[in-house]
């Protein structure tokens, strides 16, 4: 059995989807990140950077893993699924999950920062982030535009890029005009394990989409962590 530490967010939705594809048991450990659990004791023994998500396998003694990135390898290499076991296989895949971890989730991290939560709007640093995610995005659609996947069959690699890609919009970024991309997004999105995955846990505010009530509050709650590095909860405490 796997203990998955996670929160409905892309990062966490990577691992989710990892396990439902591979069929793996698992139990869903969330973490309230807007009361500060991720920087509590009993989890930073498991992650001492005190970032979701994080895996406890028992199956192996209790082996934790912490970093989204080093989750899904991890399970790709247990149970021989989802990356290939070829060096050249298996380094296309790690590529694309870099190109992840490196570029698509650090840009659209820092967009949504600053078009959605930083409280002064400043519009060269939100074009500056939405730009550039606009530009991997271009990158990813000209790649798939003859291949139906990031590496060969589906892999980590799509899981990785999937999770992000999907949330484009709360990033303020379009891909109307990225017909490759949209395929591969949709494609992805129908699988029914992703479908479970993305449902453990429920986001509480829908990241495809913006505009209504759910996600103003959302945004509020994300611009007061940013501001204080901490939640109205823990000044309760």
């Amino acid at each position: 059995m796997i203990d998955l530490y996670t929160a409905a967010t892309p990062n966490g939705h990577k691992a989710s989807i990892a396990l439902e594809e591979l069929g793996l048991p698992y139990t869903l450990k969330v973490l309230d990140l807007t009361a500060g659990e991720q920087k509590r004791p009993d989890f930073l023994a498991i992650n001492p950077n005190g970032r979701i998500p994080a895996i406890v396998d028992h199956g192996a003694g209790g082996f934790a893993v912490f970093e989204s990135g080093a989750v899904l390898i991890y399970l790709a290499e247990k149970t021989g699924r989802l990356m290939p076991t070829d060096a050249k296989g298996r380094s296309r895949v790690l590529q694309w999950l870099m190109f992840q971890m490196g570029g698509v989730g650090p840009m659209m991290g820092q967009a949504n920062v600053f078009f959605r939560y930083f409280p002064e709007k400043i519009p060269a640093v939100i074009d500056r982030y939405q730009g550039e995610t606009k530009r991997l995005f271009r990158v990813l659609d000209g790649h798939l535009k003859d291949n139906e996947y990031l590496a060969g069959d589906y892999s980590i690699a799509d899981i990785a890029n999937w999770a992000w890609v999907r949330t484009h919009r709360w990033s303020g970024v379009d891909i109307d005009d990225l017909p490759h991309l949209k395929r591969w997004r949709d494609a992805i999105r129908a699988r029914p394990a992703v479908q479970r995955g993305i449902e453990s846990p429920p986001s509480k505010v829908d990241l495809t989409r913006d505009g209504d009530e759910a996600a103003r509050r959302f945004s509020q709650d994300a611009r007061q962590l940013m501001e204080t590095g901490q939640s109205l909860k823990e000044d309760r405490r």
